[in-house]
């Protein structure tokens, strides 16, 4: 039976929403194991809806050997034992719309899990199997077939094929667990079209598309010419990213989800050399948003910030799709610590990112100011990049750590039996508990923003900003309705006129009158 879909209607509702993404494993433990799950989140629920945000983005939950986080998926129409049940799912979905939330869960096409039924059937079969065609197996090269069939490098480090006992080799673009699908043979698009419907019947409300860039690669897989490691955001043209046959798929995808009532709609992962060519994956018939990575790259520098907006907001405003704003999320260094600067960074950082228009992204725990653990000990990663010698860095463990909510000492009511990964002995005074009702903290902070952000109309979608004369290093620029943002990206305090109205500083300031200094890393906005 299809969760009643309570969502209040909306036209476009995506445009200018604020989605926050919630990493299951370190979200909530609903069962005291010590791993995050699906009854730990419908628990905190509540806690999204009073923070303000529209939507809620859920990280992979599904069936897998956990060789990349959930990321290798094994069984896409089931939910993973860590995690709960598909009746956990579908009370989940039915809570978070009756409380005015929406639901968007991870789909993962470019690949699956080894053990996923297709590719297990493959190696059984054995060499000349149909099923190997749903797959890139090759012959390999050399004398005996001994080197890989071309140069591609995994993400993860090495080459980016495996050769199994009977020769061939697979094409795995990241783990060695996680082979890619072919999405030239119609079975794998068949699949995924049916992977889409059970979901939407089950009352989701959209997918965040995981290596949305990756699923089509160049015709003979032809050798990459260089020894460069990859990295995942470049200007790198590369024969298995970002070719012209995915948007094919998504077009497809589209038809599936206009099917639908509700606005269901779709966000690409996809990581381009430009952020015009991640415009062509949301033209009108395609999908509906892509993250801004471009902007999650840029540093703390009013010019770099300035000529990155600018390029955001130019680029998609001839497909007409919202431009996406965000700082963190479980792949990257929380943006108190990648910034430099610290919390009040971090905070000027979050004000600006909210004032701009389009839909902005919030990762689970910034909103408590949470800093990057950099100290994890060797024995207690679990990336599967921090184990090979080249690749991605392997730190994406440390933004992963499970969230603080109440209590002096770990987990800090993550849960009754401890936390996956270890809590610093430092975050009581940044829980939940004890950061709510105090008026300087970041969870506060937060709550006003994403309030004033909600009610006053010079707030959320659009696709222009005004640019206004400022001081060096100060980014200041006027939405309509007499809305300006104002941004001290230096290190030192700057002095400036407001002739209007405060009505949200990064930090506290004293009550201007006219001129007054604003401090270095501080945002404000005010009201003309």
């Amino acid at each position: 039976m299809t969760p009643q879909h309570n969502v209040t209607p909306a036209t476009d509702w995506w445009r200018d929403a604020v989605i926050y993404q919630v990493y299951p494993r370190s979200f909530a433990d609903g069962n005291g194991d010590g791993m995050g799950d699906l009854a730990g989140i419908r628990s905190r629920l509540p806690y999204l809806r009073d923070l303000g945000v529209d939507a809620v983005w859920l990280s992979p939950f599904y069936a897998s050997p956990q060789a990349d986080a959930g990321y290798d998926v094994a069984d896409y129409r089931a939910i993973d034992p860590m995690f709960g049940t598909l009746p956990d799912a579908e009370a989940v979905l039915t809570e978070a719309h009756r409380l005015g939330l929406r639901i968007i869960v991870d789909l993962v096409p470019n690949h699956c899990s080894d053990q996923h039924e297709w590719f297990r059937r493959g190696l059984a079969e054995g060499p000349g199997s149909t099923i190997r065609e749903r797959f890139h197996f090759r012959k390999g090269r050399g004398e005996n077939g001994e080197l890989p069939p071309n140069d591609w490098e995994s993400l993860f480090g090495g080459p980016a094929w495996t050769r199994v006992s009977d020769g061939e080799w697979y094409l795995h673009l990241f783990a060695p667990e996680q082979p890619d699908f072919n999405w030239d043979h119609p079975a794998v698009q068949d699949e995924f079209r049916s992977v889409l419907r059970f979901w939407l019947d089950l009352g989701v409300d959209g997918f965040r598309v995981d290596v949305a860039h990756g699923l089509v690669k160049a015709p003979g897989l032809p050798d990459m010419g260089h020894g460069e490691q990859l990295k995942l955001l470049g200007n790198q043209v590369l024969p298995f990213f970002d070719q012209d046959g995915v948007h094919d798929i998504y077009r497809s995808w589209r038809t599936v989800l206009d099917e639908y009532a509700g606005e269901r709609i779709a966000v690409a992962e996809a990581w381009t050399p430009t952020v015009e060519r991640t415009a062509l994956y949301l033209r009108p018939d395609e999908l509906h948003q892509a993250f801004n990575f471009h902007y999650l790259n840029t540093g703390w520098d009013a010019a770099a910030l300035r000529e990155a907006i600018d390029t955001s907001l130019d680029a998609m405003r001839p497909v007409s799709a919202p431009t996406t704003w965000v700082l963190s999320n479980h792949d990257v260094v929380r943006h108190r610590t990648r910034l430099g600067g610290g919390l009040d960074r971090a905070r000027a950082a979050t004000l600006l990112m909210l004032a701009l228009p389009g839909s902005a992204y919030l990762y689970q725990g910034e909103e408590l100011g949470l800093p990057e653990v950099t100290d994890l000990p060797d024995e207690v990663r679990q990336d599967p990049s921090f184990f090979r010698a080249a690749g991605q860095e392997g730190l994406r463990d440390g933004c992963r750590v499970p969230i603080p909510w109440s209590g002096d000492a770990a987990p800090y009511g993550f849960g009754t039996g401890g936390s996956w990964l270890p809590q610093p002995a430092d975050w009581a005074a940044l829980t939940v508990e004890a950061q709510t009702g105090d008026p300087d903290s970041t969870l506060e902070l937060y709550r006003t923003a994403l309030s004033l952000r909600r009610t006053h109309p010079a707030l959320g979608a659009g696709d222009s900003v005004e640019w206004l004369d400022a001081p060096e290093g100060v980014v200041a620029f006027r939405r309509p309705g007499g809305l300006v943002c104002t941004v001290n990206t230096t290190e030192a305090p700057v002095r400036l006129t407001v002739p209007g109205r405060v009505l949200l500083s990064s930090r506290q300031l004293d009550a201007p009158d006219g001129d007054f200094i604003l401090p270095a890393d501080t945002t404000i906005w005010w009201q003309e």
